[in-house]
């Protein structure tokens, strides 16, 4: 084949679907190679220069280093990211990782060991008791225990914390039985169970609340944000001399100081009216909360009076007064005039009737139109009556005292009765007397040093009244 045949051959480069290997193609392939030889070599060379270069300047391991520092000396430290909380990143490869690990204090993770439980309406203590992997073994140990009394039984909202050990053994118990009492129960080291109970401090402070009565007292303490316990307390300071159900106008008002408890800055609950203030029909009645040097708690009026007088004018709950003292009454059974020497008080049959005054009584049983009845004798002076009563107390006799409060019957309908209520009679040496009127005696006051003290005790807790009064009448929340 001639040169100029040879020159027009056409070498194809598609190598992907090339068969052909002719030596006209390997003389091309030797052609082409012969022609970057020299190019390689000289690559190669300046290669092998650089890495010696690199080389005399690199630190180099040396007998005075240990393996592990010179590999520590090689280390780079930098900040990165912590991934997100997902696939947890795969590790890196590097120069480092082939090191000895540094020594590390490792990072221990303390659990909570108490389980807590809210009691729920329904369940017991054997629920919780398994919920903390507990057996009936350990209840029964538990329960057994004298102080833990308590946990006998339990109300919603109550809290429970148990600790146990893996193997199901109690350890330690806690139960809150109110806001100021905790039951603890303890795992000793000889195995037994210990129990005790906790009373938690208590702060007291003193609260003031106040109003003025536009619809009832009831209505206006509430607003006042006084409990149900404390709008009683009030009504029964000052029972002596208002009858709650009859004597409140529009405009009375009223002021109390009364005293909050608190534990650990949470208010747990309400204490005692320390001193309070009523305003009736334009007449004031102060009371002053005092314990004597005996112990005994009551109320007085600043000057040192007493307000517990010798009789409850009330001596029921009732609904209204049916019929008032009247000597010209006409009888709704016997439709004559007939004298109605006593007050009745309309009240649910099985209402309580409570002793008057303290004394002893003289007559239980049936007394002709006034069916079952019970009358008493309080001292030389004085006597009460209480007629148509469903039935007695218990064990109720002739000669036997009674104090004041006591109950000693329940309202009915006996005798000559249109309706459940409570006939009251008071006699005065023998001679009846209109219970809603008549000047009840009071009980005695306090006198000599301790009569000094309660002084100046009542001076400085009606300034505190006044004050806060002033407080809350510049607040306009009065």
């Amino acid at each position: 084949m001639s040169s100029r045949m040879r020159s027009t051959i056409k070498v194809k480069t598609d190598y992907k679907y090339s068969t052909v290997k002719s030596s006209a193609a390997r003389s091309t392939a030797a052609a082409v190679a012969s022609k970057w030889i020299t190019p390689a070599a000289l690559s190669a060379l300046g290669f092998v220069v650089i890495w010696r270069c690199i080389n005399w300047f690199t630190p180099t391991y040396t007998p005075e280093l240990t393996e592990d520092e010179w590999l520590a000396s090689q280390q780079v430290s930098t900040s990165i990211a912590l991934p997100e909380m997902n696939e947890p990143a795969k590790p890196t490869k590097s120069l480092a990782s082939t090191a000895q690990p540094k020594a590390t204090t490792p990072t221990t993770v303390t659990e909570d060991p108490w389980q807590t439980f809210t009691i729920k309406a329904g369940d017991n203590l054997a629920y919780y008791f398994q919920q903390a992997g507990l057996s009936s073994k350990a209840l029964d140990e538990v329960i057994s225990l004298r102080q833990a009394h308590s946990l006998k039984k339990i109300f919603p909202g109550q809290t429970l914390r148990i600790n146990a050990d893996e193997s199901g053994r109690l350890l330690a118990l806690q139960f809150d039985v109110d806001p100021l009492t905790t039951l603890m129960v303890q795992r000793q080291d000889n195995g037994s169970l210990t129990a005790k109970v906790e009373e938690k401090p208590i702060e007291k402070r003193v609260a003031f609340g106040g109003g003025q009565i536009n619809d009832s007292l009831f209505l206006a303490a509430k607003h006042a944000k006084l409990d149900d316990a404390l709008i009683m307390e009030l009504a029964n300071i000052f029972a002596y001399d208002i009858d709650f159900a009859q004597d409140i106008q529009p405009n009375d008002n009223f002021k109390v100081l009364y005293e909050e408890y608190f534990v650990n800055g949470v208010k747990v609950g309400n204490g005692p009216i320390v001193a309070a203030e009523f305003t009736n029909n334009g007449k004031e009645y102060r009371a002053i909360r005092y314990t004597d040097t005996d112990g005994q708690t009551s109320y007085f009026s600043p000057a040192g009076q007493s307000l517990k007088k010798a009789f409850i004018r009330t001596p029921v709950q009732y609904t209204r007064i049916s019929s008032h003292f009247n000597l010209h009454r006409k009888h709704p059974v016997l439709h004559k005039i007939r004298a109605h020497r006593g007050v009745d008080y309309a009240a649910p049959t099985g209402t309580p009737v409570k002793a008057a005054g303290q004394g002893k009584v003289v007559f239980v049983g049936r007394k002709g139109g006034y069916g079952n009845t019970i009358v008493l004798q309080h001292g030389s002076k004085y006597t009460t009556l209480y007629g148509h009563l469903s039935r007695f107390t218990k064990n109720l006799k002739s000669g036997m005292p009674v104090k004041q409060g006591q109950v000693i019957g329940y309202v009915g309908s006996t005798g000559l009765a249109s309706g459940p209520h409570l006939h009251f009679e008071f006699r005065v040496n023998g001679v009846h007397h209109d219970p809603l009127k008549v000047a009840l005696p009071f009980a005695d006051g306090l006198t000599g040093k301790a009569k000094t003290q309660f002084l100046a005790y009542s001076k400085d807790l009606l300034s505190v009244m006044a004050r806060h009064e002033k407080t809350m009448i510049a607040s306009n929340e009065y």
